[in-house]
């Protein structure tokens, strides 16, 4: 398998033109990507333009306490689908005034999470003037290419939804 953090900050890279250009900006709550959907964001000049804040959604807790998204705002809903990813994105959208909100979660590796997902599984959205979800399967347990893919996967759906 080839490198794929170039194509991550590639990605980034157009995507901050983009925002820049139309005077939009993002938030991001991210999971099992533990933090470099933001890296990427926020590795390109310019990103006080257009990020306004992240973070990674980890736990019930972090959750609660950064998203405030309560139990009554969970019910019906469990992690690492496409429906919590898009609330996620809402929540982070809104809470912070962005044009976007990009979200993503799942089970990095090497085991599959409390929910019954193998590893290789990830869920991301995109909340804004477009709405985006869909759902990664890498087959594969290697927990630091997981978490690479996922974030270029959550990026170039954001990608998708500023074209």
């Amino acid at each position: 398998m080839t490198d794929p953090m170039p194509a991550l900050h590639d990605i980034a890279a157009e995507i901050a033109a983009r925002l820049i250009e139309r005077g939009d900006t993002v938030a991001i709550a991210e999971s099992s990507t533990g933090g470099l959907i933001s890296a990427a964001l926020l590795a390109r000049p310019g990103a006080s333009r257009y990020f306004i804040g992240g973070g990674v959604i980890y736990t019930q807790a972090s959750r609660a306490f950064l998203l405030r998204i309560g139990d009554d705002a969970m019910a019906g809903l469990r992690a690492s689908t496409e429906a919590y990813a898009g609330l996620l994105a809402d929540t982070a959208r809104t809470g912070m005034a962005a044009t976007w909100g990009l979200a993503e979660t799942g089970a990095a590796g090497p085991t599959g999470n409390r929910y019954g997902d193998s590893a290789g599984h990830s869920c991301s959205a995109v909340s804004g003037p477009v709405r985006l979800a869909a759902t990664l399967e890498t087959g594969r347990d290697d927990r630091a290419a997981n978490m690479t893919q996922f974030a270029c996967a959550a990026l170039t759906l954001l990608q998708q939804a500023l074209r």
